[in-house]
């Protein structure tokens, strides 16, 4: 194919003319269509949410708090020894008071004094 120079000097024919900058209607359309479905969506989201929390808070103000006792308290009864009921060791006081023994002069005889004459090494 050879190349005409009477077709260089012609003046150019505008093809098509540029899309505006806003785009076609048709663009604009489906832009704003899907603006307004998002917005939607956010709300109807928002709204659950809503929802959710309020049913949250509800429950938690019907549920019973674990702290709160069921029941009365009550003394609790003295454990009994049987072997006391029985008869067969004698009964013991609930406190003990110890008493001092003579164990401590004792123990010292048990052990023998330490050989003072004896070197040290």
């Amino acid at each position: 194919m050879a190349l005409d120079p009477r077709d260089l000097l012609r003046p150019l024919k505008p093809q098509s003319e540029p899309a505006p900058l806003g785009g076609t209607r048709a663009e604009r359309i489906q832009r704003l269509q899907i603006g307004l479905v998002g917005i939607g969506a956010m709300v109807l989201l928002l709204g659950l949410a809503d929802i959710v929390t309020e049913r949250a808070q509800q429950t938690q103000a019907d549920a019973v708090p674990e702290a709160a006792p069921t029941t009365e308290p009550t003394e609790t009864p003295k454990p009994r020894d049987p072997l006391a009921d029985a008869g067969v060791v004698p009964e013991l006081a609930a406190d003990p008071t110890p008493t001092p023994t003579s164990s401590t002069s004792q123990a010292t005889q048990d052990v023998p004094l330490p050989n003072t004459d004896a070197p040290l090494e």
